[in-house]
């Protein structure tokens, strides 16, 4: 097996098992159901490969079936992210309805191949209510998610 270096592919490393904190779960279903006729976003953070911390996003867009961060903004998480010597490991966003998959425009504008992409429903009664993903060139894997903690 390939070893890939501690920032590329770190998807292939996580052998499509993603680690994440349980109050991250909790948070992300939380940001969903605040305004469950729009889409929800933000970015995912941990040191190694456990993602152990959520930045909430504007959906700049303030759609319901589509989500942006806005640049300055993103730059801005970044920064934060830098700074707390985190990793970005996930992006997360919610679909107010349907599936919890990822739609072909999210599949289109992946674009942070070596993170997982996290889609929640805001649905009290949705069967799995966060999946994870895998989308590189235009590829989705699902992943499973082991929560911790």
């Amino acid at each position: 097996m390939l070893r890939p270096s501690r920032r590329s592919n770190r998807l292939l490393r996580m052998e499509h098992v993603v680690r994440i904190r349980g109050e991250v779960v909790t948070r992300m279903i939380e940001e969903a159901r605040r305004e469950p006729s729009m889409e929800c976003c933000g970015l995912l953070a941990g040191s190694g490969l456990e993602i152990s911390a959520i930045l909430p996003a504007r959906n700049a867009l303030a759609s319901p079936s589509e989500f942006e961060i806005a640049p300055k903004e993103l730059f801005r998480m970044f920064r934060e992210l830098r700074a707390s010597c985190l990793d970005h490991l996930g992006i997360y966003h919610s679909h107010p309805a349907g599936d919890n998959a990822p739609s072909t425009r999210d599949i289109e504008r992946a674009f942070y191949p070596d993170v997982a992409y996290f889609v929640v429903s805001p649905l009290p009664d949705a069967p799995r209510p966060v999946r994870a993903f895998s989308i590189r060139e235009s590829r989705v894997t699902e992943l499973a998610i082991e929560t911790l903690g």
